[in-house]
């Protein structure tokens, strides 16, 4: 029973040695600042956008307007907090 126990411990060991799901090392070193890279790129991607003298073309001014003064309206009026009740009975 124990070299039962043994030969199936050796088994699963060899088999996570074997087929380890995590990357090795040269994986991640070949990706290494890859995100940093895209998000730079990203960033610089229009170098120009800041000349373009019609930068937005979707909502207007008025409806601009209303959703800022709700936004701002939201953070001075408190929520309503919830009422709950534990009955014991």
């Amino acid at each position: 029973m124990r070299l039962l126990f043994v030969m199936l411990a050796a088994c699963t060991l060899a088999g996570c040695a074997v087929f380890s799901p995590a990357p090795t090392t040269p994986y991640w070193d070949t990706h290494f600042g890859a995100i940093a890279r895209l998000a730079l790129a990203q960033q610089v991607l229009d170098a120009n956008a800041g000349r373009n003298p019609d930068p937005v073309a979707g909502i207007d001014g008025k409806a601009a307007q209303q959703g800022y003064v709700r936004y701002q309206k939201s953070f001075s009026d408190p929520p309503a907090q919830p009422t709950f009740v534990i009955d014991t009975k």
